[in-house]
């Protein structure tokens, strides 16, 4: 017999690296145990609540008005003569329809998106970064902001063995980086935050990262995520400078996950973007430091996770790499339509005077307020629980708590061939129904045991979820005591 041309032994090596833990093993069980409830198989709950992923409105988040309205417009604009819809969505989506091939929706766009939507997003980084300048051509549009970081990093590694790109990522991480990285054979550079001063930066710990890094390969690229996925973090002002500094002096491409900049909730804490600070540092550093920063629809008040929308901002890039960038992303021809309509309504949303600002800005604050709220609730109540330590929920939509598992745990855990908070997470999922993320799959530091949820199940949910965590942690403690 002929022998298959793919298989396991012969497809592509660096594929079979890629892991992804947030829709990994624990995620399938949560499926199969969704099946099992649906075929009236009893088990000791009535639901399984995934807090895995940050997928808004999947857990209840209500979309914003105005954004679904233009889109509804625009994908069916025989309702531009209804009187159910303001005037400003009419507007607006007429707008867009103009700058579409045939008016329509269902054709493609530029490789980088509409132009006029880089103008929008040209202005609302202008406003936002209190008047720096945004060059229209500097964006691309993307499909989430995923595809942009993918791209970026495709852009970036180059050489062999040790001139081998390196690529610098946080610990804990967003296993995207890690996933990207082991598809591209590039190599992953870990620098850790500190758990102990509420996962902060460290500059000591990105020298020690890099110095060791340079006997392995050739560190070129530094990737920051703020606010911070999984730990919940927002770094402050004076640690962005810190970042710049470090980067200039090491002659590193900086990457900025910004997807979360609406999601801050800590007093005392803001947002502040990397171009803003870099440009604000003056020419010695706005003039040398090479920056990409990603935005999503995805995340912040929208939610809007399945149109995939997104855009990024490429600074100090030569001519020469954008028409390589261009060339690279119009293989995939554009984004998605859709998509590009609500990012470009998100970056230039209802102004006061027109009639969908009093419900927009009413939406989107309620919105906010209560993403706080279940924050410090989901803080308040993981630290109340022996063995469980959550720091302050700053930003984005998670928390990262760190767990402690008793020796016989780990043992047991480690004789199954799982990490220690896998074999947590399971356990916690086959007798509650939570899911849960263990943050092996982030990464974290030998010897400690985490897990992500999210923040973003409705209030009355979310109190059962973690009076159920409550229960099940003092119940695991006490099954797997040294006394037991």
């Amino acid at each position: 017999m002929r022998r298959k041309v793919l298989t396991i032994d012969t497809m592509n090596a660096n594929v079979k690296k890629v892991e992804y833990a947030v829709r990994g093993p624990i995620v399938i069980r949560a499926v199969q145990l969704e099946r099992c409830l649906e075929e009236g198989v009893k088990k000791p709950f009535d639901e399984v609540i995934k807090a895995n992923i940050g997928d808004a409105q999947a857990m209840g988040q209500q979309p914003i008005t105005f954004f679904r309205q233009v889109l509804a417009l625009c994908t069916y604009p025989d309702l531009l003569e209804s009187h159910k819809f303001p005037d400003d969505a009419k507007d607006r989506a007429r707008r867009i329809l103009q700058a579409c091939g045939g008016h329509s929706l269902g054709s493609y766009t530029a490789c980088a998106g509409v132009a006029r939507d880089h103008n929008a997003g040209a202005v609302f980084k202008e406003r936002r970064d209190g008047g720096i300048s945004c060059d229209p051509d500097n964006i691309y549009l993307t499909t989430g902001a995923s595809d942009g970081i993918v791209t970026m990093l495709k852009l970036l590694t180059a050489g062999e063995g040790r001139t081998r790109t390196g690529v610098m990522i946080s610990i804990p991480q967003y296993p995207l980086y890690s996933a990207a990285l082991a598809e591209l054979g590039a190599v992953q550079i870990n620098y850790y935050l500190n758990e102990e001063k509420c996962w902060s930066l460290d500059i000591t710990e990105l020298q020690r990262s890099h110095l060791a890094a340079k006997q392995l390969c050739n560190p070129r690229v530094l990737c920051i995520i703020n606010p911070g996925n999984p730990t919940g973090q927002v770094q402050s002002r004076q640690c962005i400078e810190d970042v710049i500094r470090f980067a200039a002096k090491e002659h590193l491409f900086l990457m900025a996950d910004e997807v979360y900049q609406d999601n801050v909730y800590a007093e005392g804490c803001a947002f502040h973007s990397f171009k803003k600070v870099l440009f604000e540092m003056g020419p010695e550093f706005s003039y040398i430091v090479q920056l990409t920063s990603f935005h999503t629809t995805s995340k912040c008040y929208m939610g809007e996770c399945g149109l995939r929308g997104g855009y990024m901002e490429v600074i100090n890039v030569d001519p020469e790499v954008k028409a390589q960038l261009t060339k690279l992303v119009s293989v995939r021809l554009c984004p998605p339509v859709p998509g590009q309509v609500v990012m470009a309504v998100s970056v230039q949303p209802p102004q006061p005077g027109e009639p969908s600002h009093a419900q927009f800005i009413k939406e989107r604050t309620a919105t906010l307020n209560d993403l706080a709220q279940k924050a410090k609730l989901t803080e308040d109540i993981l630290n109340m629980v022996p063995g469980i330590r959550c720091n302050p929920v700053q930003g984005a939509m998670y928390s990262f708590p760190r767990i402690t598992l008793p020796d016989r745990a780990v043992k047991e855990a480690k004789a199954k061939g799982q990490e220690p908070d896998m074999f947590y997470c399971m356990k916690l999922l086959d007798e509650t129904g939570i899911c849960l993320v263990p943050g092996s799959g982030f990464g974290q530091k030998d010897g400690t045991y985490h897990f992500r949820m999210t923040i973003l199940p409705p209030a009355d949910k979310l109190k059962i979820l973690l009076s159920k965590v409550q229960e099940f942690h003092v119940r695991f403690l006490e099954q797997y005591s040294a006394s037991a």
